[in-house]
């Protein structure tokens, strides 16, 4: 094996792969599965397992890559993504989590047919699933394929092949049970290899103070000029919330796991969990690719991590440990995926047209829709060539292009009490996705040298968080002016009841659990705001 790995290391990476798969077929076969434990895991699942798997769901190859591949170009700056995520983690769990399970809706699509009527609920569920093959499958393949290459040789193709199966099988038998349960032990190993790797970087380099010296003052300021080509602060403040806003707000990947939650606190504690986690990015994923660049000067880009990982810098074990998280990341990302494509096209499909369908007749649904994504994800693997080589820039500014007018009218889908104007909201998607669609093929053309001139110059030269905001506003902009025009109303009342904060999911009342309940909204409360004193502390360090 190449890249200094060893028996023990494959003997450790073997041992996460054998767990894994042990784990699944363990939820898969421990009882006929209904729909609600096929898709939402029985809405049985504590504060830490919604937590942990939001963030091994999260936290993929392309981080690995990508966030360590920035931090050796650029420094502490591209973590900004990561901390803008907490804020609005914190909304999720405050705000739209409630509005969620309140709704008693299974997928966002079927959310967004509540507020607004049933047009906006297949389009919606199939632009969610074209967006996971082109960014969350493909991407996920094509970082984790560097690393593989680098270590054992493996073209990209064999690897995401071999990724995808063994992802597929364990998500096809167990389905949502299967995805969170190993999701857990999953962030779980990606958090411990990370950690073991950021340890023995900084002994390395002589510790942080070490690191220090050996890089440009720069690398440690976490906000840019407004001027800056990739991290603007002026799009890092105002751009990046609108990104993060359809990323952990809207997007089943994520709302699947608050769901699942067998209360409505656990699904708050495990969203609060998550953002607490976030943190960790910028020391464990963005600071290795700062070591990288202190111990192999001139090193950068989507290299960095596989160089620093394939070197002697780890001890044999705790290589194969690293590379286990590494996976482990890839196959939580993979799995939940697959669940989520699974869950959109049983419920918001096949459901709507066969009311009488029963919980076998669904599973089963279920299960070949894995299956079909699956085979698509296999079938992608070409596509892995378009890739960007900085892979985690090319991940942001694709979702910087599609998600503004998503975010735009799910703002006003938990804002407007009663139903909301569909004609209004389909139309904001239908011209914002049109200008975002067109302002990614002009990128990809200028920049193969396709077409050329001034104006078009000018215009990819606009910086993606940027392009964001301006997006953004122009899909409200759209809403707010058809909204009157076919005959809706514009009124925001935000959907939310303080009562809720005393109900479980099922709405029943709990009033003999007041103390109880009352004890976990200060907790939370506490929470939230040590979660924001932490960034508010990383934020004058690094300013």
């Amino acid at each position: 094996m190449s890249g200094n790995f060893t028996l023990l290391d494959a003997i450790v990476m073997a041992s996460y792969l054998l767990i894994v798969i042990g784990m699944g077929f363990y939820y898969s076969g421990k009882r006929e599965q209904s729909f609600n434990d096929y898709f939402l895991a029985g809405k049985k699942v504590g504060w830490f397992a919604v937590g942990m798997s939001i963030f091994a769901t999260n936290i993929s190859s392309e981080h690995f890559i990508g966030l360590a591949g920035a931090g050796a170009s650029r420094g502490l700056a591209v973590g900004q993504f990561e901390l803008m995520a907490i804020f609005i983690l914190i909304i999720l769990g405050w705000v739209v989590a409630p509005i969620y399970l309140k709704s008693g809706v299974v997928t966002t699509p079927e959310f967004l047919e509540k507020k607004f009527d049933r047009s906006l609920r297949k389009p919606f569920a199939t632009i969610s699933i074209v967006i996971y093959v082109f960014t969350k499958i493909t991407v996920s393949l094509f970082a984790g394929g560097i690393l593989f290459y680098k270590l054992f040789g493996l073209n990209i193709y064999t690897s995401a092949v071999i990724v995808v199966l063994f992802t597929g099988l364990y998500s096809i038998l167990g389905g949502a049970h299967a995805v969170i349960r190993t999701s857990v032990f999953q962030g779980i190993v990606l958090i411990a290899g990370a950690v073991l790797l950021t340890l023995y970087g900084l002994n390395a380099v002589g510790g942080f103070s070490g690191l220090e010296q050996r890089l440009p003052p720069d690398f440690f300021h976490m906000f840019k000029p407004s001027t800056d080509p990739d991290y603007p602060w002026t799009g890092v403040l105002f751009g990046a919330p609108i990104i993060a806003f359809w990323y952990w707000l809207t997007d089943q990947y994520f709302i699947q796991k608050v769901l699942a939650a067998r209360s409505l606190n656990d699904a708050r504690m495990g969203s609060l969990f998550a953002a607490s986690l976030k943190v960790l990015p910028v020391f464990i994923l963005v600071l290795p690719g700062l070591l990288a660049a202190a111990m192999f000067p001139g090193l950068s880009g989507d290299q960095t991590y596989p160089t620093l990982l394939a070197g002697s810098l780890l001890p044999s074990g705790v290589k194969g440990l690293v590379v286990a998280g590494l996976l482990a990341a890839i196959m939580s990302s993979l799995a939940s995926t697959f669940n989520a494509t699974a869950v959109l096209v049983t419920n918001d499909f096949y459901r709507p047209e066969h009311p009488d369908a029963t919980d076998r007749e669904l599973v089963l649904i279920g299960r070949l829709a894995t299956t079909a994504i699956v085979v698509v994800a296999i079938l992608s693997i070409p596509l892995i060539k378009l890739v960007s080589s900085q892979v985690y820039l090319f991940l942001q500014s694709v979702q910087g292009y599609v998600s503004p007018p998503i975010a735009a009218v799910f703002l006003f889908a938990f804002m407007i009490k009663g139903k909301a104007n569909a004609k209004a909201a389909v139309w904001t998607l239908a011209v914002g996705e049109f200008i975002g669609v067109s302002r990614l093929i002009l990128d990809a053309l200028f920049h193969s040298g396709a077409i050329q001139g001034t104006f078009v110059k000018a215009f990819v030269g606009i910086n993606f968080l940027h392009f964001s905001i301006f997006l953004f506003f122009l899909s409200a902009f759209v809403f707010l002016s058809l909204t009157p025009v076919f005959g809706g109303r514009t009124r925001a009342t935000v959907v939310f009841d303080e009562r809720d904060l005393k109900q479980s999911v099922d709405g029943m009342q709990v009033a003999g659990e007041l103390d109880t309940a009352v004890g976990a909204y200060r907790a939370n409360t506490l929470l939230s705001f040590l979660i924001l004193l932490v960034v508010a502390g990383l934020w004058s360090l690094w300013f």
